[in-house]
């Protein structure tokens, strides 16, 4: 998801969606700017200040359970009161960056972690460093994504990441254990494909969420995003290419989001499939469907899988000292150890607190796996910084290009190299 999830469908019917047209309807103005009233100090007539949240969660169970969460932490803060806006994810960043340069972001923003930077390079956050946000007992990876010019402006209470799920049922009747190796996942992929029936599903759609689906195969084959038609990309778009060209993962992968490949699964149509744990509460809610999780397999058995670090992290925007004041307390309000849990249980993350997710996994045998790749998962801006977004969109130009134009993978990887350094 991207989310986390990256690009997550919109919702257009549900409780969620309901709620977010309720609170746009009571705050009017502020829905249809997309910003805050940070200009005033925004206290009312009972001494309560509203803040003005901003985040693109369009589906359940993220954007049914965050105004919860918000109302939460508004109580234990006190004198506050949290509105809840929405935004198309695409809409998102061109309207923070737009808010950016007028000097009215919102109060709480929720961005995705590789997007952090670029609005802290704007000027327009709190510094939660500065605030004294305490980072104590986080994964460092967590932390990272977050900074900006050795400056805390983004944290996440729960983050998600990629693992493999796989169909028991379909596992079983072939004779097969999950796979952990690239050898074992072509041969599952090529055996689970009969009847009707593919292998494995992925998402490949020519944007970040495609890039963050395929960045598990690319970085563990020990590839950098500094140079992208290296031998070990290579390696692993070749192998996303294989399954598409033998025909054990669908054609459709290139126009496949992820919920596109979790309905897939969830149809029972794949054995596999590489997803987030965001998509548990829906299958777990699947009469009849039986499936596990396992990391993603490596190219040998030596290696650690190397996920992208997904998810959301929260920001203060810049207003006046006392508007400032009341968010950060917000901010550290949903950091705290039992929010954080139970905003991760319920939006189905991980938490951020190392103990806690270790906790979370020993609890849910689901959940174990993405705890696992977490230690080892690294923040989609490590590497490049605010240049990530134009490197993540020649890697999914090239992936595109490989699976659905014909291209070999060194020809779509030289081109996204001279695109990413054009």
């Amino acid at each position: 998801m991207i989310s986390g999830a990256p690009g997550r469908r919109p919702a257009t019917t549900g409780v969620g969606a309901l709620a977010v047209a309720s609170a746009c309807l009571l705050v009017l103005t502020a829905c249809g700017s997309g910003g805050s009233s940070s200009s005033s100090s925004g206290a009312g007539s009972g001494g309560v200040l509203t803040l003005n949240e901003t985040d693109y969660y369009g589906s359940a169970p993220q954007n049914t359970q965050i105004q919860g969460v918000l109302d939460e932490c508004a109580t234990q803060v006190g004198g506050v009161k949290v509105v809840h806006h929405e935004l198309p994810r695409e809409q998102l960043m061109p309207k923070l960056l737009q808010q950016a340069s007028s000097k009215s972001l919102p109060d709480l923003l929720l961005v995705d972690n590789p997007d952090l930077q670029q609005v802290a390079s704007t000027g327009g956050l709190v510094s939660l460093s500065a605030a004294g946000l305490s980072t104590d007992g986080l994964f460092p990876s967590i932390v990272s994504a977050g900074a900006y010019q050795g400056q805390i402006y983004g944290i996440a209470p729960g983050v998600n990441g990629l693992a493999l799920y796989y169909n028991k049922d379909l596992f079983a009747a072939a004779g097969l254990t999950p796979p952990t190796t690239w050898d074992e996942l072509t041969a599952d992929a090529q055996k689970l494909t009969a009847g009707g029936k593919q292998g494995i599903a992925f998402s490949a759609v020519g944007n970040e969420e495609g890039s963050f689906q395929f960045e598990p195969f690319f970085w563990t084959a020990g590839a950098d995003l500094k140079t992208l038609n290296s031998p070990q990309a290579v390696q692993a778009l070749t192998l996303w290419k294989t399954f598409v060209d033998k025909g054990w993962a669908s054609k459709s992968v290139v126009n496949w989001t992820q919920a596109d490949v979790d309905q897939q699964f969830a149809a029972g149509n794949v054995a596999m499939m590489v997803n987030g744990p965001w998509q548990l509460p829906g299958l777990n809610a699947k009469t009849g469907l039986h499936f596990g999780t396992v990391p993603i397999p490596v190219p040998s058995a030596s290696a650690k899988p190397v996920t992208p670090l997904g998810g959301e992290v929260w920001a203060v925007g810049h207003s006046n000292a006392g508007r400032e004041a009341k968010a950060v307390a917000v901010v550290k309000c949903l950091m705290s150890p039992d929010r954080a849990s139970e905003w991760s249980k319920d939006a189905g993350y991980i938490p951020s607190n190392q103990a806690a997710a270790a906790q979370l996994g020993a609890s849910d045998p689901q959940l174990q796996a993405f705890v696992t790749e977490i230690a080892t998962a690294q923040a989609r801006t490590a590497e490049l910084g605010t240049a990530y977004p134009k490197v993540s969109t020649a890697l999914s130009t090239a992936i595109q290009a490989a699976l659905a134009g014909g291209t070999s993978p060194q020809d779509a990887l030289n081109q996204a190299q001279s695109q990413a350094g054009s």
